[in-house]
Parts: structure tokens; C-alpha cells; sequence
């Protein structure tokens, strides 16, 4: 186990590519021990330096559109081109347990056996964004492990997805066709995020409705306004179960990546990123201070009883909290 006295250690481990020692740093970092996570604030700042030299992948996608299956196909090639890949399956988390529900590392069969890949099952907490509050800092360590490709694949649940997009590169689309839902698949927000758009499941009866579904993205696509101006989201078409169409989508990777890279909006993304995330933690930390403050607990739990009572609106329980503060906290 981690403690101060062996963090030296975990540190050289980890940079060696230790699996089990990479394992016990994220049981660490996702701890919300006080004591953990200060020693997991350690471990990051020693590792820093070993950060930032992967290809950062996030996956989205309506539920059902064979997400695992992909990720698995996609995760093998890459192994066979001598890449190490590192998956952060964020899953939702059970109400009992607060575990993992769907356990997707048992449907990437053929990734989770090779020892060139690393398959982290992550709870999402109930965490907005179809992510996980720690996924940022478990792509850190990924890459300090020297993974080269690290992707996270989202829990799938819809427009909430987008907030994947703010700590990747590459924000991949998986979809379907054929299954009456098509509409989830066009919906503003994550259109505006896809820099790539995968129709998977191209396979069988099912070629003719991909066909049609693809042009209907490609079209829709034309009337939104870009991202990035040096770069046209692409739609692909390809099946996970087949393996076939996968080599294509591995290509598109590559351009997006030649392209941003050229132009030097990759590294202004990233720093982009890196100060979103400041100041998210900055306020998570702030509010967990003003929560620990006894008499700004005592004012926000009787304002909690008057709004479950009827007696203040949501909005004047919320102008009273805020009240309160200016009050408290001079501000």
C-alpha cells in the first residue's frame, strides 16, 4: 500500500510501467480519505514531468452502440502497431455499493488479456458529465506508466457526454443506425463536440440504413460551425464485430492530430484544459470549505428544512444562502 515512506518507490514503479503499482495509485487518488488525497497530490506533482506524451481519446455514444466492442477492436490494433493503451471505462455507479454497474472490462476480452494494455473500471460517483471526477488525473497517470494512448470511454446517457471533450484531444462520436434513435446522435451539443463521428455496426442487413445514416450526419455537419476552423469533423462508418472499418477511424485519428499539431492549437488546448480544470477544483474545494463552517451549515440546513416544507421557493432559499455568505464571508 501506498504510504509516505514507500511513495518514492510507487513513483519509480509507476514510471517503469508497473501495473500493479499503476492500480494502487488510482485506488489512492480516488480516495476521498483527507489523508490520501494528500498523498496523492504528492504523487502527481512528482510525476508531472512524465505526463502529457499521449494521444488523449474520449468516446461517447448512445447506449448500444457497441462502445466496449469497439474500444476493444480499436485497442488491438493500435497493440499490434506497438502502441500501449491504457482505457478509463467509466461506468454508472450502483446506489448500493457506489461500485461499477455494467463492468465493461469483461466485454474488451482480447485488450484486457494483452500485457500492452491497462483497462481501469471506473464508478462514475453520479458525477455529471458522463465521466468520473478523477478521470483528468487517472489519464496523468496513465501516462506517466508510459501508455502512449489513453482513451476514456464515457457512461453513455446522452447530451451530458460533452463534458468528456474538455480533458481529451479527440472526441469520438460512436453511433447507430437503424435503431429509431438517430435523432440522440444529432443532437446540437454533441455535434458541436465530435471531432469524429463512428457509425459502428456496419456490418450484415444492417449496411443499406448505416449508408443512409451517414450522409445524414455528413450533412448535418455542414451546417454547424466548426470547432476548430483547421479541421472538418469526419463521419465513418465501421463494424467492432467484423474488425473491419476500425483502420480507417485509426487514420482520421492520425490526420486530426497532424492537423492540430501543425497548426499549434493542440498545445492551446491542452493549456485551455489544464486552467478549466484549476478552476473546477478551485471551486469544489471552496465549497467543501464554506460547508465546514458551522454556522454557514446551521443556515443552509434550516433554509433546506423551509424549502422541503414549502414555506421558500427554491429561488428564495438560494437568496438567503447567498445572503447569508455576502454576510459571513464579506463578499
Amino acid at each position: 500500500m501506498i504510504n509516505d515512506a514507500t511513495l518514492t518507490s510507487y513513483v519509480a514503479r509507476i514510471r517503469l510501467g508497473d501495473r500493479v503499482a499503476l492500480a494502487q495509485a488510482m485506488t489512492l487518488l480516488e480516495s476521498s480519505h483527507p489523508r490520501h488525497q494528500a498523498l496523492s497530490a504528492k504523487l502527481l506533482d512528482t510525476l508531472m514531468p512524465d505526463t502529457g506524451n499521449a494521444l488523449r481519446l474520449g468516446i461517447t455514444g448512445t447506449p448500444g452502440a457497441g462502445k466496449s466492442t469497439f474500444l476493444d477492436a480499436f485497442g488491438m490494433l493500435l497493440v499490434g502497431e506497438g502502441h500501449r493503451v491504457a482505457v478509463i471505462a467509466v461506468d454508472p455507479s450502483s446506489p448500493v455499493s457506489g461500485g461499477s454497474i455494467l463492468g465493461d472490462k469483461t466485454r474488451m476480452s482480447a485488450l484486457s488479456r494483452s500485457s500492452d494494455a491497462f483497462i481501469r473500471p471506473v464508478p462514475s460517483g453520479g458525477y455529471a458529465g458522463g465521466t468520473s471526477q478523477r478521470a483528468r488525473e487517472l489519464i496523468l497517470l496513465a501516462e506517466a506508466a508510459g501508455y502512449d494512448v489513453v482513451m476514456v470511454e464515457t457512461v453513455g446517457v446522452g447530451q451530458s457526454e460533452t463534458e468528456v471533450a474538455n480533458m481529451v484531444d479527440c472526441f469520438i462520436s460512436l453511433q447507430i443506425a437503424g435503431g429509431g434513435d438517430e435523432l440522440q446522435g444529432i443532437k446540437k451539443g454533441i455535434m458541436e463536440m465530435a471531432d469524429l463521428i463512428v457509425i459502428n455496426k456496419d456490418d450484415g442487413n444492417n449496411r443499406q440504413n448505416v449508408a443512409a445514416t451517414r450522409q445524414m450526419y455528413q450533412s448535418a455537419l455542414h451546417i454547424l460551425r466548426r470547432k476548430y476552423p483547421q479541421w472538418q469533423p469526419q463521419v465513418l462508418s465501421c463494424s467492432a464485430q467484423e474488425k473491419r472499418g476500425i483502420d480507417a477511424v485509426w487514420q482520421s485519428i492520425n490526420a486530426f492530430y497532424a492537423t492540430l499539431s501543425h497548426s499549434g492549437e493542440l498545445a492551446a488546448l491542452r493549456q485551455r484544459q489544464a486552467i478549466a480544470w484549476l478552476h473546477q477544483q478551485s471551486e469544489d474545494a471552496l465549497l467543501r470549505l464554506v460547508f465546514t463552517q458551522p454556522d454557514f451549515a446551521d443556515a443552509y440546513q434550516q433554509t433546506e428544512q423551509a424549502v422541503a416544507q414549502n414555506l421558500l421557493s427554491p429561488r428564495a432559499g438560494m437568496a438567503r444562502i447567498q445572503q447569508f455568505m455576502q454576510r459571513r464571508f464579506h463578499i
